[in-house]
């Protein structure tokens, strides 16, 4: 399971939605079709319950559940689980999934307002060594984390397999890349980033677009590694719109952008929970022109 791990985070590891029905629980048939359109997309690793899931929103069993309803309509996909809060919670989420059999589980940036390095390093061991049998991505959006860190978790922790890294700064990840050896490096910014990190050793990408358009994204994937700048950053600029329009202000419509593209395509509503909101009709028609320039 933990090779699974490695070798799912060298492709486009799309990020689930979690859909909401009229009463506010998980739609679970709109998930498991939401889930059927990655398959079918050709996606071959998908993580429930991240950012883009509303992971912060759902409750224990609404987790578990996103987990139970991938598993079943995604059999063969490699299934690297959102995990986090505080250690214990984050344990029992971490050992619902490896029971459920997910090949993987993401640790969610600790969200504590202080942290320090050995404490970065002991709240990641703790949930690492919960499941010593699944592989483990460290989700990584501080500047603070540093290779020193990551390469003392791994010498504690040999199940941590790969970091998703979502730091806008390329240099840096270049830098981390180097200096910390036996990971697999994955570009958390999406389709935005990925082929300014790609030179730096990201050998793959998360994705929320790739809920909306699993070719695209897939085929940027098959440009990066092939090494074709020209075409790769032509597709880039192809999909700049609606990764801007989610980035914008903070990245506040990062999950509605999405669950609007999907509720135009008839696949689920476009109901988020607070503090998310969804969009006001002006960004509605410009997701639908940009749904219609991607085809």
């Amino acid at each position: 399971m933990i090779e699974n791990v490695r070798a799912g985070l060298r492709s486009v590891v799309a990020v689930a939605v979690t859909p909401f029905d009229a009463d506010g629980r998980v739609d679970e048939a709109a998930y498991a079709a939401a889930i059927e359109r990655l398959v079918h997309g050709g996606i071959t690793a998908i993580t429930p319950n991240g950012n883009t899931g509303e992971f912060y929103a759902l409750s224990d069993g609404e987790l578990s559940l996103a987990v139970t309803l991938t598993r079943a309509a995604a059999p063969d996909a490699v299934i690297i689980a959102g995990v986090g809060h505080e250690v214990d919670r984050a344990v029992r989420l971490a050992r619902d999934a490896a029971r459920q059999g997910c090949d993987g589980i993401m640790i969610h940036q600790p969200v504590h307002p202080y942290q320090s390095a050995e404490g970065w390093v002991a709240y990641h061991q703790a949930i690492a060594e919960a499941v010593p049998h699944t592989g483990v991505v460290c989700y990584v959006r501080s500047p603070r984390v540093t290779a020193e860190s990551l390469a003392e978790l791994t010498r504690r922790c040999p199940n941590v397999v790969g970091v998703k890294y979502a730091v806008p700064d390329p240099v840096l990840f270049a830098t981390m890349t180097t200096e910390a050896d036996g990971l697999v490096w994955v570009c958390g910014l999406a389709e935005s980033w990925a082929p300014f990190f790609w030179p730096g050793g990201a050998e793959g990408f998360t994705s929320g677009l790739a809920v909306l358009a699993p070719e695209l994204s897939l085929e940027l994937l098959r440009l990066l590694q092939a090494g074709d700048r020209k075409a790769a950053l032509d597709l880039w600029r192809r999909l700049k719109p609606i990764e801007d329009l989610r980035a914008r202000d903070g990245s506040e419509h990062n999950v509605s952008v999405i669950k609007e593209g999907l509720a135009q395509l008839g696949l689920c509503s476009r109901a988020v929970r607070p503090p998310i909101s969804e969009l006001a009709q002006t960004d509605r028609d410009q997701v639908a022109a940009i749904l219609k320039s991607l085809g």
